[in-house]
């Protein structure tokens, strides 16, 4: 489990530093891992402007820049179609070493002209897998800010989950714990409804209650999905995330923020108007439980091709969301989605799903097929049963918020098992 001291501190109200969070968790308990500091890896490099880019004497392709940098003004020699006057950028200085070339910077003739230094593109630095020239950066950063400030890089702490402790699977949960130990005041968790505008039209029935006994859901229509915001995109990739859509994204937020995993089904892929959890049609159990492709000329009582692109045989001891009045498996619920459902850029109305799986049952089918995913990992150790609608209504919220659209009536089938005792 990552997170990092911000987002922590949207939960926490503390001035505490992450030193300090690292030795609360200990003391409370939690097997710090590793704690990754950016700010450690990029010290020596800082913001700077180019005041000066002119045509390299001896090459086509590179430019002499003159560069105002926290050490003075330096002279650098840069390859970037991007280099001009004005540019606010990152500079790193001699004897730096630069983490996504594997280099050292050492003053060394560059057809004939000595570069002073370097400045970066964001996949020098690490923050980005490719970038086409330099970074740009805010002409108000100050010349000399340190660039894990200026790119807003933060340190992650990593940490070890015991199976009995579900609850610091979310980020509010450790907040909680820290509270608790004095670390600071736990700010309010509560999640306020959102009135829905019209009834769901997507009905829900449970035809295996002790797999699943509770299924919340909720229709939200008009939504436009693409590309997160930009303060998301950044928690997600600050713990090793990929962002996808908004809507997958809010999702995956929301299972990080409050061990709270949610699914979301694009509503015009899915098959009439009722979604079934139940069990699997069953398969030989000495068949592999998965494969890349299904190959027709082999018999398979029941497949899904799920989220990450396998096919997946479905065993009677497994919990499938269906459509099409139950007939059609669109993912394996706690575990992961079928492709068929999934959201992209051109859904516009979106059914979420807030549930709860029997976690051996999860856990099962995780050893089953192989997959690990957030949500799986989560489900398997035991998510909090009253966090169905909460859940619900927080990733209406935001989606309301990111993607606009309006929201139906909730819509509950079943009823949540009794939390576990203390």
């Amino acid at each position: 489990m990552k997170f990092t001291l911000s987002w922590l501190k949207e939960h926490l109200d503390t001035e505490a530093t992450v030193e300090q969070v690292v030795e609360a968790m200990t003391m409370a308990g939690l097997e710090v891992e590793h704690v990754e500091n950016p700010a450690a890896k990029l010290a020596a490099f800082s913001v700077a402007k180019i005041v000066e880019a002119v045509q390299h004497p001896n090459a086509d392709r590179l430019r002499v820049c003159q560069v105002d940098t926290k050490d003075g003004r330096k002279e650098s020699v840069c390859g970037a179609p991007d280099a001009r006057p004005g540019l606010t950028t990152i500079y790193a200085p001699l004897g730096a070493y630069v983490p996504g070339s594997g280099i050292t910077l050492e003053a060394r003739p560059v057809r004939g002209v000595v570069s002073n230094g370097m400045l970066c593109s964001a996949s020098e630095l690490e923050v980005a897998e490719e970038s086409d020239g330099i970074m740009e950066l805010p002409d108000t950063l100050a010349v000399g800010a340190s660039a894990a400030e200026a790119l807003g890089l933060e340190a992650v702490i990593d940490f070890e989950v015991t199976p009995n402790r579900p609850d610091w699977l979310g980020v509010a949960g450790i907040a909680r714990d820290l509270a608790a130990a004095g670390l600071g005041k736990l700010k309010d968790l509560s999640i306020a409804p959102v009135k829905g505008g019209f009834p769901c039209p997507v009905q829900i029935r449970l035809d295996a209650p002790d797999a699943c006994p509770v299924f919340a859901g909720r229709l939200i229509r008009g939504v436009k999905n693409g590309p997160s915001p930009a303060w998301l995109q950044q928690r997600l990739v600050s713990i090793g995330l990929r962002p996808i859509n908004a809507l997958v994204d809010i999702t995956n937020l929301i299972s990080y923020d409050r061990a709270r995993p949610l699914h979301v089904y694009d509503r015009a892929k899915l098959v009439g108007d009722v979604i079934v959890a139940r069990l699997g049609l069953g398969q030989d159990q000495n068949r592999p439980a998965h494969t890349d492709e299904a190959t027709p000329a082999e018999h398979h009582d029941e497949q899904l091709i799920a989220l990450d692109g396998k096919t997946y045989d479905l065993t009677s001891d497994m919990c499938v969301i269906a459509d099409a009045n139950g007939e059609r498996p669109v993912g394996l619920g706690g575990v992961m989605g079928g492709e068929s459902t999934g959201c992209d850029e051109g859904t516009t109305d979106v059914f979420v799903e807030s549930a709860w799986f029997d976690p051996i049952r999860t856990a099962q089918t995780g050893r089953t097929t192989g997959i690990t995913s957030d949500a799986q990992y989560r489900f398997a150790r035991g998510v909090d049963p009253g966090s169905v609608v909460p859940g619900l209504e927080l990733a209406t919220k935001l989606i309301l918020e990111i993607c606009g659209g309006e929201a139906s009536d909730i819509l509950v089938a079943g009823e949540a098992p009794a939390a576990p005792g203390p």
